[in-house]
């Protein structure tokens, strides 16, 4: 029932394409098999699917952060693992101790799994896990009540 239209007005428009074309709408199973057309008794029927599918869309956000929520509690985050691990921003942040600038350090450092495993980051991965790092230093108990906020 949910294919027939994403929203009433997009229902709307297929009604009248089918009164256009002297169309019905036959369904073969479920709880209302039989023939409607988009007039008469049918037009209710219409109406109900119309008033489904908006309701459908509406509670796809909410449904989305109920999965999110989910995952959460187990443990799980959605988004790429980072590319810098903490051994890596080590590293980065040794080398520019010694004066070394990061598009330097970049083609020594070797990512160690996922799909990019054994290929560089790249030079804004790495300001970005720097960045990062530079914020959870300056707020910890920011970041820390932030990622507690997610989990819960």
């Amino acid at each position: 029932m949910k294919r027939l239209g994403r929203d009433a007005a997009e229902l709307t428009a297929l009604a009248d394409h089918l009164t256009a074309h002297g169309l019905v709408l036959e369904m073969l199973a479920g709880p209302l098999p039989g023939i409607y057309g988009p007039t008469g008794p049918g037009k209710l029927l219409f109406a109900f699917f119309a008033a489904m599918a908006e309701t459908e869309r509406e509670n796809i956000p909410e449904s989305t952060l109920e999965g999110l929520d989910t995952a959460a509690r187990k443990g799980k985050r959605g988004g790429r693992p980072p590319v810098i691990t903490a051994d890596m921003l080590h590293t980065v942040f040794r080398r520019r101790a010694g004066g070394e600038s990061v598009e330097q350090i970049q083609p020594d450092l070797i990512i160690p799994t996922g799909k990019r495993k054994g290929q560089n980051p790249s030079v804004v991965s790495i300001y970005r896990a720097l960045a990062e790092h530079a914020k959870h230093e300056a707020y910890p108990e920011a970041v820390e009540a932030a990622h507690a906020d997610f989990a819960a």
